[in-house]
C-alpha cells in the first residue's frame, strides 16, 4: 500500500463537500496538503482544524492565469504534488434545454471541464518528471446515465469520463494512475448551489433518503489512491443503496 504520510495532495474545491471531507481524511492519515477554493474564509477555519501542514491557495478554477500562477507558486515544500484531486465543480439549474440559462451552461463547462483540464494538465509534468503520482478526478453518474434537466450538467462529467481514460493512454509506460470517480445521490451542498439557494427546493432532494455523505466518497477516494502503486482504478461509480436506475421513457399518443 502506498504510505498517505509520504503524499503531498492537492484538492480543488477543498472548502466544502467532497473536497472539504477529502482534506480531514488525508490529514487524519498525515498527508500535506494543498488546499484550493474561492472562499478562502472557509479554508483558513479548516487549516485550524487540521494537524498537518498545509498550504492555502485562494483559486477559482476557470481563471487559466489564476490556476497557473497557483501551481507555479507552490513553496518548495509543497511542490512536488502526488495527488490531485480534482474536486472543483458544480450543477447550475435543472430546466430543459430548450428553458435553461446559457450562463449556467457556460458555468458549468467552464468549471466542470476547463477547470478540471487547467488543474490536470499543469500539475501532471512534475508527475511525469517523478514518475509517480494520481489524478484523481470527480465525475458523476451523471456522465453515464442521462435524466431530465441534467442536460450539460451530465455532458460536463461524460467528457470528465472520456478525459480520464484519454490520460491513462497518454500516460502508458509510467507510474501515473488515473482514476473517475463517479458519485450519485450525495447530501453535500451540491443541490444548494443548483437551486441557487433554494434550500427548501435542495431539502427536497434528499427527503426520505440515505444518500451517500462527502465522508463516503472521501473514504473511497483515499482507498483508491493508498492502493499498491501498480493497481490502477479507472472508473468507480458509488450510489446509495435507495437509488437505482429508472425504465426508459416512453411518450404514448392518446387519441
Amino acid at each position: 500500500m502506498v504510505d498517505p504520510k509520504r503524499m503531498t495532495v492537492f484538492i480543488t474545491g477543498a472548502s466544502s463537500g467532497f473536497g472539504e471531507a477529502c482534506a480531514r481524511r488525508y490529514a487524519t492519515a498525515g498527508s500535506k496538503l494543498v488546499l484550493a477554493a474561492r472562499r478562502m474564509e472557509r479554508l483558513d477555519k479548516l487549516r485550524k482544524r487540521l494537524s498537518v501542514p498545509s498550504h492555502l491557495v485562494k483559486l477559482d478554477v476557470r481563471d487559466r492565469t489564476s490556476v497557473e500562477k497557483a501551481i507555479a507558486g507552490l513553496p518548495k515544500d509543497f511542490s512536488e504534488v502526488d495527488v490531485l484531486v480534482n474536486n472543483a465543480g458544480l450543477s447550475l439549474g435543472l430546466e430543459p434545454a430548450h428553458k435553461t440559462d446559457l450562463n449556467d451552461w457556460e458555468t458549468m463547462v467552464d468549471t466542470n471541464i476547463k477547470g478540471l483540464m487547467y488543474c490536470a494538465r499543469l500539475i501532471l509534468p512534475g508527475m511525469v518528471e517523478r514518475n509517480r503520482g494520481h489524478i484523481i478526478n470527480l465525475g458523476s453518474v451523471a456522465g453515464a446515465y442521462p435524466y431530465p434537466g441534467g442536460n450539460v450538467y451530465g455532458a460536463t462529467k461524460a467528457f470528465v469520463k472520456q478525459f480520464s481514460l484519454n490520460l491513462r493512454a497518454d500516460l502508458v509506460g509510467t507510474k501515473i494512475r488515473v482514476t473517475n470517480v463517479e458519485p450519485g445521490l450525495a447530501e453535500t451542498e451540491f443541490s444548494l448551489v443548483r437551486f441557487k439557494g433554494d434550500a427548501e427546493r435542495a431539502n427536497a432532494v434528499y427527503q426520505g433518503t440515505k444518500p451517500v455523505s462527502a465522508e463516503d466518497i472521501a473514504e473511497v477516494i483515499f482507498w483508491i489512491s493508498t492502493l499498491p502503486e501498480h493497481v490502477n482504478v479507472n472508473r468507480i461509480e458509488i450510489m446509495p443503496v435507495c437509488q437505482s436506475f429508472g425504465s426508459f421513457a416512453i411518450d404514448r399518443e392518446t387519441r
